[in-house]
């Protein structure tokens, strides 16, 4: 990813000096595994620990790459410079390149989704600080995008975090299904290598030994992972269209912080645009575009090909990066996001008490008239203020239809706002608990 839109904690985790340390720390304990088990000297599995220090040269193992045309070669060659070939004899025995590329991918992506739950817990805590701060900020609720009926602020940033709870949750099960690794040979038969190996490199660097691979790890793991974290990607945008569309110069419900200096357009000295949110939505769209060729690595060749391996060489690390950047620069928006209350109010009072149409309509159902009545005299009404500019209660007022049914008072009580917020105590204990 390019640096505008990186954070150096999750790049590194995709740096070539990090991935040939994991490729070193694998040989390794397999070397330790091998030793114990009186396959290879013990003095040549010690001899490679020479090199736990020793920062790759990314340079030297490319060029050598250059002649090779294989990766793994070409970093074991490498590594022999630096233990002498004598040692280094007795390196990668019995193993196929799969069980370094695979393991170590499934290392990074663990490190990765362990980043990414940091970023999500910042959001959580964004989300929740700004739910109780307006709990009872009453706001209109739209549906397609028209006045519905009154909700309030809070319980728009609650479900905002109820969503990113859910994704905070399948985050954490999708770390744990690719948390695996593969020391099991040439198309995974152990044939010549004991099962015993893997159990100890596994064990060393924090992962459940694979089940069953076949040469290279089931990729079922890997689409799963990448489908996660593009529904993340997808809350995301859920959350930033809705910031997008309160900043409407028509809405101006909320806005993201202009700070002092600021500039919104070369052209147009008044603007206040929605970057951050608008940027969130086209890194959404990048990281979902990941999880189609996840979905196709799923299917390989017998028990194995590299079909997948040009897909993962990109989308590992482009992928978690980009959500990476979008999780901790949504957390920023939430956090110092502008609220108008007042507008709030104004924009719901617009169309003078319409939202309360539904109040109005169970009530007549309630004193006795049939729900087709109720509905078109209440209907009757409520079109008079979306073409006249009427106001709803007054002209309910003065129908003799619905005023032969509700008395004036009775009218009255079904424009009482605190009817539609009664229950938001209830919601938020569902939420976030007691």
């Amino acid at each position: 990813m390019i640096p505008r839109y990186s954070r150096p904690e999750m790049v590194a985790i995709w740096s070539p000096e990090t991935r040939f340390k994991i490729w070193f720390e694998i040989e390794a304990h397999a070397c330790d595994a091998q030793a114990a088990l009186g396959v290879i000297p013990k003095a040549n599995a010690e001899a490679v620990w020479r090199a736990k220090d020793v920062t790759f040269d990314v340079a030297r193992i490319d060029e050598i790459e250059a002649v090779t045309k294989h990766d793994v070669i070409a970093f074991l060659t490498h590594l022999a410079e630096h233990i002498g070939a004598e040692d280094a004899r007795f390196v990668h025995q019995g193993m196929t390149s799969s069980d370094v590329l695979d393991t170590t991918l499934n290392i990074q992506l663990v490190r990765a989704a362990d980043l990414l739950l940091k970023g999500l817990d910042r959001v959580l805590a964004a989300l929740k600080t700004r739910a109780f701060e307006h709990k009872d900020t009453v706001r209109i609720g739209r549906s397609h995008g028209i006045h519905a009926e009154p909700t309030t602020m809070g319980l728009t940033f609650a479900r905002f975090y109820a969503e990113m709870k859910r994704n905070r949750d399948r985050l954490e099960n999708a770390r744990k299904e690719v948390a695996t690794g593969a020391i099991s040979g040439a198309v995974g038969t152990f044939a010549n290598i004991d099962p015993a190996v893997e159990e100890h490199v596994c064990k060393m660097l924090g992962l459940a030994p694979e089940p069953i691979s076949t040469q290279v790890i089931p990729r079922d793991r890997h689409a799963m992972f990448f489908a996660t974290l593009g529904v993340i990607a997808s809350s995301i945008e859920n959350v930033a269209i809705e910031i997008r569309h309160m900043q409407r110069t028509e809405v101006l419900e909320a806005e993201e912080f202009f700070s002092p200096g600021q500039k919104g357009s070369s052209a147009m000295p008044h603007k206040r645009n929605p970057v951050l949110t608008e940027n969130l939505t086209g890194l959404a769209r990048l990281v979902r575009m990941a999880v189609v060729p996840a979905l196709e690595n799923v299917a390989l060749w017998h028990e194995r090909d590299i079909s997948h391996s040009s897909v993962e060489r990109m989308i590992g690390p482009d992928t978690t990066i980009t959500l990476d950047f979008a999780l901790h620069r949504l957390a920023g928006v939430v956090e110092k996001l502008v609220v108008y209350p007042e507008n709030m109010l104004k924009n719901m009072n617009k169309f003078k008490g319409l939202v309360m149409s539904q109040r109005v309509l169970l009530a007549l159902t309630q004193a006795g008239v049939s729900r087709e009545d109720s509905y078109r005299l209440v209907q009757r009404n409520a079109m008079k203020v979306w073409e006249k500019g009427a106001d709803f209660k007054t002209e309910l007022l003065a129908d003799p239809e619905v005023t032969a049914v509700l008395s004036p008072a009775e009218i009255e009580e079904k424009f009482d706002l605190g009817y539609h917020t009664k229950h938001v105590d209830t919601i938020f204990a569902r939420v976030f608990g007691s």
